[in-house]
């Protein structure tokens, strides 16, 4: 099999993912205020990209010139390039779009040149109070690089100081500790709502930043932005504590190569190239020209001064029954497995989980995995109760999360000063599994509860993510689960398993014996049926068992949110294969793998994708569902995704994202469906 004809490119994949979510700004049937917040999503996840892959692909590239002198990187590269620009003009036409579809609601954001006069006097006047005195321009010379100075990231404003024939230039930070949108007062008591971002309020008051400090002919800006390299080397030096060599790896961070510079389109080509050179720009990094604003991350949080009608309709997130009518978590889970789904059940399930556990007299230990940990996070005060009240406590924190180093190192210190024991993972292994193990001591005898989940035990992203959480006492998976620890802190100690798929001890090869099964039952003249949900699917070796598969006649359908190196649809291939992407509302992220098994249907729910890393680089857990009513829970909740023709998109071999056809079917909107589901469960529970 020609790995060309079956695997597209994982960079690429990403960029269709993205562009997935610019089409939700697009969509007329999302509510006005929410399409704007998607532009700041699209405009996020875009930063990240060029942060990791870009940066990834730019330092492929070079090794590969540099050893072999072959340019496949580099094609691919200029690949991505090409279509970031054409993504940054799709943008660009959205936004024009929907700002004027804001000002059919009588809200108006306002460049610097459309305020009235007395609109003009009160953000002087609000400039000078409130802002001014945070803002520092710093004078651009060949003895200060700039690319010694700016972050990444952030959007700056470049101002052009002219006196007769002499040009200088300066750079404005705009500050982010300030509020993004400034509420302008309408002039005439008009019932219209009038923001300007921060850039343009800037822009509007440069006088009074320079006015009394320089003599100038004229005075003019335009905005830029530039992304570094996010990756860093953590040292070998084997007699250097972890912590030490993380705190100094995210500082090389802050300088890393440049790979991206997003700029405005009209800014001067003697600026333009000013910039490129003070900040190390070469021909693998991409340039992009664009409109005025560049921080279009901001829009995630993009007021709402019209009213609810204009936002998603909010979904109140449904209580458990079975643990509203308990007298604690414990004797819930004691009457059978419980999976709550989020965020259409409350995640506060689980805070509480671990509040009970905190004082209970009964619990002995308290063991979890921290991936991601929301700030002020109510599970890790709860931890530290316990450690107050004598309970042994141990966390493992998984110190090089992308982007929550800083963060995971703040935690580390508060558990350590609480008398928390704190471990860090496996040398050369991510810590990504979502696992939590309580013990109980009842009658001179240890009763284990566990939690396994497929995301972060995170307050906040428990509200936009789609995940499950598993709370269950089978006593034989709760002790496997505690084994994880032991392994986390012992690699040399293998669990020996029999239930819980652990990676990168056996989740490969029990995924692989089980494709290989289907296809067995098939060629013994069986059914065969492989499903599953996952956020990424690029695994080349897996691949090629869901394509030997396929050609032998098992049935395969795909839900992958975001990247996807599979080609489906490819005549003797990949035919039997189906792949969709749903991007909605909520941030699809749970992971539900699927064998018919000649129809005992084995169902299970994940921390990982079908992703090399993930499977061979990282600890994951993937737990089976044993309940009956759980596991047709999730089939019934993996039909519904399936049939979903209002949000799905196809994965196809070019991967341009047409939507699914609802043909003559009625509309299936699969999160809206998922909510009822999840309601209707509660109301049924006896």
């Amino acid at each position: 099999m020609n790995s060309a004809q079956i695997i597209y490119p994982k960079e690429l994949s990403w960029l269709a993912f993205n562009e997935r979510v610019l089409q939700e700004a697009a969509d007329p049937r999302n509510p006005l205020i929410e399409r704007i917040r998607f532009l700041g999503i699209f405009s996020n996840n875009q930063d990240e990209y060029f942060k990791v892959r870009v940066a990834n692909l730019r330092r492929k590239s070079q090794l590969e010139e540099l050893r072999s002198g072959t340019k496949e990187a580099r094609t691919l590269l200029n690949k991505v390039q090409a279509k970031v620009r054409k993504l940054s003009d799709e943008f660009d036409g959205i936004y024009a779009d929907l700002a004027v579809e804001l000002e059919k609601k009588k809200i108006f954001l306002l460049n610097e040149d459309e305020l009235t006069e007395k609109q003009s006097a009160w953000l002087k006047k609000r400039f000078n109070e409130k802002i001014l005195r945070h803002v520092v321009p710093i004078l651009v010379n060949p003895q200060r690089r700039l690319e010694h100075i700016l972050e990444s990231e952030i959007s700056y404003l470049m101002v052009q100081l002219i006196k007769g024939k002499n040009i200088s230039y300066y750079v404005i930070d705009l500050p982010e500790r300030l509020a993004r949108f400034v509420n302008v007062p309408p002039d005439r008591g008009t019932a219209r709502n009038y923001f300007m971002v921060m850039d343009e309020v800037i822009r509007h008051c440069l006088d009074q930043i320079f006015a009394g400090f320089y003599d100038y002919d004229s005075l003019d800006v335009w905005s830029m932005k530039f992304s570094r390299d996010s990756q860093y080397v953590l040292g070998e030096d084997h007699e250097q504590s972890l912590i030490k060599k993380l705190s100094e790896g995210v500082k090389q961070r802050a300088h890393g190569e440049p790979v991206r510079l997003s700029y405005d389109r009209s800014m001067p080509r003697a600026m333009r190239k000013m910039l490129q050179e003070q900040l190390g720009f070469e021909d693998l990094d991409t340039v992009i020209p664009g409109g005025r604003y560049r921080n279009f991350r901001d829009f995630i949080k993009f007021p709402n001064p019209i009213g609810p009608h204009l936002e998603f309709k909010k979904l109140p997130a449904v209580l458990s029954k079975r643990f509203l009518d308990s007298a604690n978590v414990f004797e819930a889970i004691d009457q059978g497995d419980i999976l709550l789904h989020y965020p259409y059940h409350r995640f506060s399930h689980f805070t509480e989980f671990v509040r009970q556990a905190a004082f209970d007299p009964a619990v002995t230990a308290i063991q979890i995995n921290i991936y991601r940990a929301a700030k002020n996070s109510r599970v890790a005060e709860s931890l530290i109760d316990a450690a107050r009240n004598g309970k042994f406590v141990s966390v493992n924190i998984e110190l090089t999360a992308r982007f929550d180093e800083q963060h995971n190192l703040l935690m580390t210190d508060k558990f350590v000063e609480a008398g928390i024991r704190v471990t860090f993972g496996i040398s050369g292994l991510k810590v990504h599994s979502k696992l939590c193990v309580v013990s109980r001591e009842i009658e001179g005898k240890e009763r284990l509860y566990s939690v396994i989940s497929t995301g972060n035990f995170n307050e906040k992203t428990a509200q936009i993510y789609t995940d499950l959480a598993l709370f269950t006492s089978n006593q034989e998976v709760c002790s496997e689960a505690r084994e994880v620890f032991s392994f986390i802190e012992f690699s040399y100690r293998q669990p020996k398993l029999r239930h819980l798929l652990v990676s990168p001890i056996n989740t490969r090869d029990n995924f692989t014996k089980r494709i290989q099964q289907e296809i067995t039952n098939v060629k013994a003249g069986g059914k065969g049926l492989i499903r599953a949900k996952m956020n990424n699917l690029d695994d080349d070796s897996l691949i090629a068992d869901l394509c030997e598969a396929s050609q032998a006649g098992v049935t395969i359908e795909l839900l992958i949110r975001g990247m996807c190196t599979l080609k489906p649809g490819v005549k003797g291939v990949s035919e039997n294969i189906r792949i969709i992407s749903i991007v909605d509302r909520f941030l699809e992220h749970s992971r539900v793998i699927h064998f018919y098994n000649n129809g005992f249907n084995d169902v299970f729910i994940s921390s990982a994708d079908w992703m090399k890393r993930n499977l061979d680089k990282r600890v994951e857990v993937t737990a089976p569902i044993y309940d009956e009513a759980l596991k047709k829970q999730l089939l019934s909740i993996l039909d519904i995704q399936f049939r979903d023709n209002y949000k799905a998109r196809l994965i196809n071999g070019i991967q341009d994202n047409p939507y699914v056809q609802r043909s003559n079917r009625r509309s299936v909107h699969s999160q809206e469906l998922i909510y009822d589901l999840v309601k209707q469960i509660e109301e049924q529970e006896t």
